[in-house]
């Protein structure tokens, strides 16, 4: 019986590295994106608008019965059409391009130098898939931030808030906060899985045996710790960018350049404003982080594939 096998894994149907492999996570990163993000839309609803009015609300169980007393249940939830529709989209670009660009980087530097310079591979291969997966999410990312960012939301829904902006701004308009989004999202993602993979290696080397010696409930609960503690770090590397990005989308005028926006908003808000609604995003990107990696790397399992993070598994000789 082989080590994966007796870790609960079975030998995959689907090659390793193979296009149906890059297929394969690249659904499982749909799944493990689009579901989290949309979990903690009431979450989400608040950091924005706090983000946009730092006075709006005075902490989170304070928003939530205002927004219910005023919007209803469904208020709480304000958003999370274009949240399931856009990180789905975007977890999917970016788990399954990640695991392109690492093994095509690895690759490219040879067994030597990708074992020593491992961490940079996972840095540039994070910063690559990341910029394609914005592409993909930031239409989306425009219609979430206007509609939770106004009381009540001025659209009915993504679609209505794509062609509301589309009619009003033209397609640009979707792509007006394309630039901080990458600010944003490529050093979150830089950190969310070198972080990741660094952490899972050295949690297995502290423990006993090897990582194909422990179960697939283990391997899962070692990913979620993982991707809970580099949860918080993504949080404080990227939080100044993810209030930027909210002021843009909801408080750019039109002509306006980006660097005058970026200038205005600053002189408005000053160096503390970058860092309304830290704690809240902290305990929502650390949650996230953790279900994310725990549902991608379950969904590796089921698929026959070895976890991600640890030892790399031994390819087999042809």
């Amino acid at each position: 019986m082989s080590q994966l096998e007796k870790a609960g894994v079975k030998k995959p149907g689907i090659e390793l590295y193979s296009g149906e492999y890059y297929a394969a996570c690249t659904f499982g990163g749909l799944l493990a994106c689009g579901l989290t993000h949309t979990a903690v839309t009431p979450l989400d609803l608040v950091k924005t608008r706090r983000q946009v009015d730092p006075k709006l609300y005075t902490g989170n169980f304070q928003a939530w019965g205002k927004v219910y007393r005023g919007e209803g249940l469904r208020g709480i939830f304000t958003g999370w059409s274009p949240t399931l529709f856009g990180y789905s989209a975007q977890g999917a670009f970016k788990y399954g391009w990640y695991e392109y660009f690492k093994k095509t980087y690895s690759d490219a530097a040879g067994p030597e130098a990708a074992a020593k310079y491992k961490t940079g591979l996972y840095l540039a291969a994070s910063a690559s898939a990341e910029f394609l997966a914005d592409i993909a999410l930031c239409p989306f990312e425009a219609v979430k931030v206007r509609s939770q960012g106004s009381i009540p939301s001025p659209y009915r829904g993504t679609l209505d808030g794509i062609r509301s902006i589309v009619a009003a701004e033209g397609w640009g308009g979707l792509y007006k906060g394309i630039a901080p989004l990458w600010g944003r999202q490529i050093p979150y993602t830089m950190m969310k899985f070198a972080s990741f993979e660094t952490i899972v290696e050295n949690i297995y080397a502290r423990l006993p045996g090897s990582k194909d010696d422990y179960s697939k409930l283990q391997q899962t609960g070692v990913s979620f710790t993982g991707g809970y503690l580099a949860g918080i770090l993504c949080a404080v590397v990227s939080h100044p960018a993810d209030v930027m990005v909210s002021k843009l989308n909801s408080n750019r005028g039109a002509g306006e350049s980006f660097g005058g926006a970026v200038g205005r908003i600053y002189k408005d808000i000053g160096f503390g404003g970058l860092w309304n609604g830290l704690p809240v995003r902290i305990v929502m990107i650390g949650t996230l982080t953790g279900l994310q990696w725990m549902i991608y790397d379950y969904f590796k399992i089921f698929m026959g594939f070895p976890t991600t993070g640890g030892a790399p598994p031994a390819e087999e000789k042809k």
